[in-house]
């Protein structure tokens, strides 16, 4: 799988709001706050796993489908990878 820029460009976000809350923590921001911030994150990796996972999933089934192959394990695991990730 090519994972790209845009998919790495999320991550980098993710990380600069997970420097942004330690810094929060750090000056004594209220509990609201930081889990608030804390809640951005999760959601936005969720997101960034939607990607990846949906990405994989159609270079997938396009590779089977060309070589006449059965799509269903492959969808079965896509849809395993997102329930797990939850």
């Amino acid at each position: 799988m090519e994972y790209t820029q845009a998919m790495k460009n999320r991550l980098r976000r993710m990380e600069g709001q997970i420097r942004g809350i330690i810094k929060m923590m750090e000056e004594g921001k209220s509990c609201k706050e930081v889990v608030s911030q804390m809640s951005a994150v999760r959601n936005a990796l969720d997101r960034a796993i939607g990607v990846v996972v949906s990405s994989n999933l159609e270079a997938c089934i396009r590779e089977e489908i060309a070589k006449g192959q059965d799509t269903s394990k492959t969808i079965k695991e896509a849809v395993d990878l997102l329930v797990r990730s939850r």
